[in-house]
C-alpha cells in the first residue's frame, strides 16, 4: 500500500469527506450544458466514475459507506453502471473490518442468455437486508429500479445511500416511498466548495 492509500486507511470520517469533496469537485463536476439520464437540461454534470474508479476514491468510498450502514446489512447493492464501483469498495472495505458484506449488482435489462437474471452476485437468504447505493440522486428514478429488483428478488430494502444529491426531488421520492435516504453531499456543498 503506498503512502496514501496508507494514510486513507487511517484516516478519520472528516477527513475522508474533505478529500473525498475535493476528489469530486476536481474530477468529477463540469459545468456546460449536458442533457442528464432523465431528460432534462442541466447547467453542470457530475461523473463519479471520475472519482469511484480511482483507487484512492474507492477506498474513501468504501470507508465512509460502510461507516454509515446500518447494523443489519446483510447486502449492498445497485443498478448497474454508477453503482457497480460503489458496491464494490464497500464490499472490500467489509472483509476488511471483519463484517463481510457481499455486493449486488443490478442489470437494467435481463441478462440475454443463461439464467437472464436482473441481479448479479451472491444468492441471499430470502427477507435479507439490503441497503441501495447510487453515485448521483436526481429524480430518483434509478435507485428506484434497484429497490423494485431487490423486493421482486425477495430482499427487504429500507434505505438509500448516495454520493451526490442534486436536490431535484430524489429525496422526496423516496421519502413518499417509505425509505431513508442518505447523501454524502449535496450539489450545494460541491457548489459552494467550487466558489
Amino acid at each position: 500500500m503506498c503512502k496514501t492509500e496508507d494514510s486513507l486507511a487511517n484516516a478519520s470520517s472528516q477527513q475522508l469527506r474533505q478529500n473525498l469533496l475535493s476528489l469530486l469537485t476536481k474530477f468529477a463536476y463540469q459545468e456546460g450544458n449536458f442533457t442528464l439520464s432523465s431528460g432534462a437540461k442541466s447547467s453542470y454534470y457530475i461523473n463519479c466514475k471520475q472519482v469511484t474508479l480511482r483507487a484512492d476514491g474507492a477506498l474513501i468510498i468504501g470507508r465512509l459507506l460502510f461507516s454509515l450502514l446500518p447494523e443489519n446489512t446483510q447486502a449492498v447493492a445497485g443498478l448497474t453502471l454508477g453503482a457497480d464501483p460503489l458496491v464494490s469498495a464497500v464490499s472490500v472495505v467489509s472483509a476488511y473490518e471483519n463484517k463481510s458484506i457481499p455486493a449486488l449488482i443490478i442489470r437494467k435489462e435481463p441478462k440475454g442468455h443463461g439464467t437472464k437474471a436482473y441481479l448479479e452476485g451472491p444468492t441471499l437468504e430470502p427477507g435479507a437486508r439490503v441497503v441501495v447505493l447510487e453515485d448521483v440522486v436526481t429524480t430518483g428514478r434509478s435507485a428506484m429500479l434497484a429497490v423494485e429488483r431487490l423486493q421482486a428478488a425477495g430482499y427487504h430494502v429500507e434505505q438509500i445511500m448516495a454520493l451526490v444529491d442534486r436536490q431535484q426531488g430524489g429525496a422526496e421520492l423516496y421519502q413518499s416511498k417509505g425509505l431513508k435516504f442518505q447523501s454524502l453531499f449535496s450539489i450545494a456543498e460541491l457548489q459552494e466548495y467550487i466558489a
